[in-house]
């Protein structure tokens, strides 16, 4: 695995957790707006494995495929959801930097 396949993998990894963050902070939304107890529209979020796809369609290659379903839960458990993708693509960002940051150590290692 090359610094450039680090940086491609992490740099996905980041935007599917950024959709999945975008979902949940909808669904804090909806969940604030429908009045206690009343059920609301929930979006879920669901990791898909296109490992095996063939067809190489560019519109398949969506890491994330978003089903809808209906919540009865409360906003803060809706604000937790946003709280777990923060925390991933935090991850993924993290792992991003390294890629980095051995890529400029690559690079001077290169040049001298």
């Amino acid at each position: 695995m090359s610094e450039m396949d680090l940086l491609d993998g992490s740099a996905r990894a980041m935007s599917a957790q950024r959709e999945i963050l975008d979902v949940a902070a909808r669904n804090v939304a909806a969940a604030q707006a429908a009045a206690p107890g009343q059920p609301y529209d929930r979006l879920v979020a669901h990791f898909v494995d296109r490992a095996d796809d063939d067809l190489g369609d560019e519109a398949s290659d969506d890491p994330v495929a978003i089903t809808r379903e209906r919540g009865t839960g409360d906003a803060l458990t809706e604000l937790i959801a946003v709280l777990d993708a923060q925390r991933a693509y935090d991850a993924n960002a993290s792992i991003f930097d390294v890629g980095k940051r051995l890529a400029e150590r690559t690079l001077d290692i290169e040049r001298t």
